[in-house]
């Protein structure tokens, strides 16, 4: 059993010199999505942690194994939308991640293993309805 523990003890240290990425690019603030102030709270409180390059990188993120899972959360939140850099999509990029962010709002974000530590996040019904409403998207 101590054996075992010191073997895991080792793997988990080994572990750490192992960091990924954490970047917050500077990007220009006219850059950044133009929205009514309560959808920009919404945002910022619930989206820009991984969809923008305003992350709050929380001191777990600097552990590993969750280094690792939350850098790739970031990473493929950037790669899908970025609000930072949103000035910088076509009309046609927009349009279409309007249309995500309207089909996604009631199904898939903000994730649930991110709501487990940002409860604030947690959407109610009312907040997810605005956002699909201000997204101006139509059935």
């Amino acid at each position: 059993m101590k054996r075992a523990f010191l073997v895991m003890l080792a793997v988990f240290i080994v572990m750490q010199f192992i960091q990924t990425e954490k970047v917050n690019k500077v990007t220009a603030k006219e850059l950044e999505i133009k929205a009514p102030k309560q959808i920009m709270s919404i945002l910022k409180t619930a989206c820009y942690d991984c969809h923008s390059n305003e992350v709050k990188w929380p001191w777990y993120s600097y552990v590993a194994p969750f280094s690792w899972v939350i850098s790739g959360h970031v990473n493929d939140g950037r790669a899908w939308v970025n609000f930072s850099e949103w000035e910088n999509y076509t009309k046609e990029e927009k349009e279409k991640q309007l249309k995500e962010i309207y089909r996604t709002a009631f199904v898939a974000m903000p994730l649930r293993s991110y709501l487990w530590v940002h409860g604030d996040a947690d959407l109610t019904k009312e907040q997810r309805d605005m956002i699909r409403d201000w997204t101006g998207v139509r059935k």
